[in-house]
């Protein structure tokens, strides 16, 4: 009887192994594991993504490795606050100095973001694994654990033009990244981790399947014309799905 009682507690030390991230401790030892193929398979195709190593991302900048996001339920459409009017050759730069912000000013552990959009339409890696899988970022106060964040690089200030390609790419993330049989016109029930976001830790938020950040969090971001566009994002990532 001993001899088992110590083999259940050996079994259960590495899922101990906690990160910073706020997440509910119950939904922590299931984001450890990798996903099942069964589980894994998108609902949409996936759309060509910059792997880190090609942006140039600085993986030693990385203080810990956050658990994957198994099931998401939620996406997070964000602007970076970067000028709109920027050369899309100038995306690699921009992005090593997003993850030097992030780590050293904001004092997170990586990128922040699942993944960023330039006004071209090219669709950058953030915080995923060498595959592509999501981490559990760093971008919606209370939200992550269930979520992914989508990132536009620009401000997207009222009467700012936003981008016909990048919509279209976000949307195609979006439409990859959501668990399959989530309504992208649909809501789902998220429960806050975290005070500091628009809801106390522990209490319910309905909010859209594909929300700005400013739903969960008091914040302008993603931006009011990139806000408004959010209708007809839900439109054309529901099309995109099988």
């Amino acid at each position: 009887m001993r001899l088992a009682k110590l083999a259940l507690v050996a079994a259960a030390l590495p899922l101990a192994v906690l990160t910073r991230w706020d997440a509910p401790a119950r939904e922590r030892p299931p984001e450890h594991r990798t996903p099942s193929t069964a589980a894994a398979r998108p609902a949409a195709a996936r759309p060509d993504v910059v792997s880190r190593a090609a942006w140039g991302a600085d993986e030693k900048l990385v203080r810990e490795r956050a658990p994957y996001v198994t099931r998401v339920s939620a996406v997070f459409v964000h602007h970076t606050s970067h000028p709109d009017a920027y050369d899309c050759a100038d995306t690699p730069r921009i992005m090593r100095a997003l993850q030097q912000q992030h780590v050293h000013r904001m004092g997170w552990d990586d990128v922040g973001y699942n993944y960023v959009v330039d006004r071209c339409g090219t669709v950058y890696a953030g915080r995923v694994d060498h595959a592509g899988r999501p981490l559990r970022g760093a971008h919606a106060t209370g939200f992550n654990a269930r979520s992914v964040g989508i990132a536009a690089l620009g401000d997207f200030r009222e009467g700012a033009r936003v981008p016909r390609a990048m919509l279209a790419s976000i949307a195609a993330v979006a439409a990859w990244q959501l668990r399959p049989g989530a309504d992208p016109h649909g809501r789902v029930r998220l429960v806050s981790t975290n005070s500091d976001s628009r809801y106390p830790k522990g209490a319910a938020a309905l909010l859209h399947t594909i929300s700005g950040h400013r739903d969960g969090f008091e914040t302008a971001c993603p931006g009011e014309a990139l806000y408004a566009k959010l209708p007809r994002l839900r439109d054309d990532v529901a099309r995109r799905r099988w």
